[in-house]
């Protein structure tokens, strides 16, 4: 098959692709034909060799996927072949098949293309895991979203507006902030031109937000306490911004949990999030499609922050 290497540690320029030997799948396991991988900043910094897949996963680029089932290991029974599914994975998604445990994938919703419904089980799985199972957020709380615009925060701001809550984002631009308010989002600033703390203050009339889910870490701290009604809650899940403030930080992502974790966070998606998608009230916020050969194009554009939603790799 083919698949994106990284040749070295380092740029864009480094993801090549090659002719590398079918991955093996174990009993547990399905073997999946891919039709379609999102990019995901965590993707940028593997590649820079900041961040290893774990002890036993694929080296290769790629946290989730869509396809078709082509082989099923001994021990599954919920999945059948020629089943049309998408997928967690801890990597392996750059590529033309990947090998998944069963418990992490999911059916494709109805509604939704095959090639599209690769850009929602890392956003649906990170969302739900961390501000409904974890933050508790729930109907006519705050809800507050930095980097509204991307992946995460496109698909945060429709889960959250489905489940009754009042949504606050910022964004960098004013193109963004109308994305943002067109997918539901109540309160949109720019974070280059006014002060969130003082926005959020005023629309809360001095109270503060009950959550708040951040991706830049460390400069947000400070401010992000600052926004937080009395008993709200910080979900820190990046650190575009750096790891390191008063305390240091550490994401809650996804990939280093265990198979019973990621399954069980999985099943809660597939329960709670993917009727919201059926019914048509979330839908794939897609930016732009690019062939897999053009991975390290792909890396180049998601690294420059212009782009709302979410990137696919097509193989």
């Amino acid at each position: 098959m083919k698949a994106v290497v990284i040749s070295n540690p380092g740029g864009p320029e480094v993801l090549q692709i090659q002719e590398v030997e079918d991955p093996e799948f174990g009993d547990d396991e399905v073997l999946i034909r891919v039709e379609a991988t999102a990019l995901n900043r965590a993707d940028t910094i593997q590649r820079k060799g900041l961040y290893p897949p774990p002890k036993g996963s694929s080296s290769f680029l790629g946290l989730e996927c869509s396809g078709t089932i082509q082989a099923l290991g001994k021990n599954v029974t919920c999945w059948k072949i020629g089943d049309q599914v998408c997928a967690l994975l801890s990597g392996g998604g750059y590529a033309e098949k990947v090998a998944v445990p069963a418990g992490q994938a999911l059916p494709v919703p109805a509604g939704v293309s095959l090639k599209d419904a690769a850009s929602l089980p890392e956003v649906a799985c990170t969302v739900w895991s961390t501000v409904f199972m974890m933050s508790r957020l729930s109907a006519g709380e705050t809800f507050l979203i930095h980097g509204g615009s991307s992946g995460i925060g496109t698909f945060a701001i429709q889960i959250a507006k489905y489940q009754g809550a009042k949504v606050f984002v910022t964004a960098g631009s004013e193109e963004k902030l109308a994305a943002c308010k067109d997918l539901g989002a109540d309160v949109c600033i720019n974070y280059k031109t006014e002060d969130f703390v003082a926005r959020v203050k005023e629309e809360t009339q001095g109270k503060g937000v009950d959550v708040i889910l951040d991706s830049v870490g460390g400069p947000y701290f400070q401010r992000n306490i600052d926004s937080l009604n009395f008993d709200g809650r910080l979900f820190i899940i990046g650190f575009m911004g750096g790891s390191v403030t008063e305390v240091n930080l550490s994401a809650a992502g996804l990939r280093y949990r265990s198979l019973e974790n990621k399954a069980a966070i999985v099943s809660e998606v597939e329960k709670n999030v993917w009727p919201a998608i059926v019914a048509g009230k979330v839908k794939p916020v897609v930016y732009t499609y690019l062939p897999l050969s053009e991975a390290a194009e792909s890396h180049r554009l998601i690294e420059t922050s212009k782009h709302i939603g979410k990137i696919l790799l097509i193989p």
